[in-house]
């Protein structure tokens, strides 16, 4: 067994990847279609998957958690998709998309009752200005303005 931290790294190594190929994809087809194929590489890994797991004893309110896990997974694709289909640089919008356990952090405090620490509230917080940063662009300068600076 590999040590979890190697695991991480395929994560980040793959949905780095996977940023990748979802801009490339909506460059050509629709944020639906793309859904679709993702969707399609998923069923692609369920034979493997399947050898590995055993669904014996699993009950109904463990598999409707499983398919809401999933439909919730996919609309979030899509939204990916459109995003970036729509003109979305793909150096902004998948690591501001990223940010998506701030939304479970505030989830996990109001039904869970968890409580972050002064440190993760830093992490927090961090994690937020990054976002702005990142989301930030400058205003286009028009030609002339652009011809006086360089006058100047």
């Amino acid at each position: 067994m590999l040590h979890w931290m190697v695991y991480a790294g395929i994560a980040i190594a793959m949905w780095g990847l996977n940023g990748l190929f979802m801009k490339l994809g909506t460059n050509r087809i629709s944020a639906h279609s793309m859904v679709i194929w993702v969707t399609l590489g998923f069923l692609l890994l369920l034979p493997f998957l399947w050898a590995e797991t055993g669904l014996a004893g699993l009950n109904a309110r463990v598999i409707f958690v499983g398919l809401l896990g999933g439909a919730v997974n996919g609309l979030g694709n899509w939204a990916v998709f459109a995003c970036l289909e729509e003109g979305a640089k793909a150096s902004v919008a998948i690591p501001l998309t990223a940010l998506y356990p701030l939304c479970t952090i505030v989830l996990a405090t109001v039904f869970l009752n968890e409580r972050p620490n002064a440190v993760q509230w830093l992490g927090i917080g961090l994690a937020l200005a990054g976002g702005a940063m990142l989301s930030y662009e400058t205003a286009p300068v028009a030609e002339r303005e652009e011809q006086l600076h360089c006058a100047q």
